[in-house]
């Protein structure tokens, strides 16, 4: 059976400080915030929350090993919106034979990628 929709979350030391780069640099649309925890939808049953990792079910860590990737049709411009957010740790624009993509990092680390396949074939599986 598969499921309908998910949720990936994150956990952090200060929820609060990272709330601003998901729901105003990234405009991350908040679907639930039930306090220690906020839920946005990022795209059609694709959803992503972050979690006070003092009072969720794991605790944040000191570094991540976790990589939350976005694809999307354009690339440049998602890259180009972040260099003009001042996003830190803004990774350059890599073009190779199979991707598009750049990564990034969250205010305390976490690391993100925006990405689009170069193959029409595989890019449709993800549209």
């Amino acid at each position: 059976m598969t499921a309908a929709t998910a949720i990936t979350f994150f956990y952090y030391a200060d929820l609060a400080a990272v709330i601003p780069f998901y729901e105003e640099t990234l405009g991350f649309e908040l679907l639930v915030d039930q306090g220690s925890a906020r839920i946005y939808r990022i795209a059609p049953n694709c959803h992503f929350g972050i979690v006070d990792g003092n009072r969720g079910h794991l605790r944040h860590q000191p570094r991540s090993a976790a990589l939350l990737t976005l694809v999307v049709a354009d690339v440049a411009a998602w890259h180009a919106r972040l260099m003009a957010a001042g996003v830190p740790k803004l990774g350059p624009l890599q073009r190779g034979p199979h991707l598009e993509h750049f990564f990034f990092e969250d205010p305390t680390g976490y690391a993100l990628e925006i990405q689009r396949f170069q193959n029409p074939e595989v890019a449709k599986l993800f549209a």
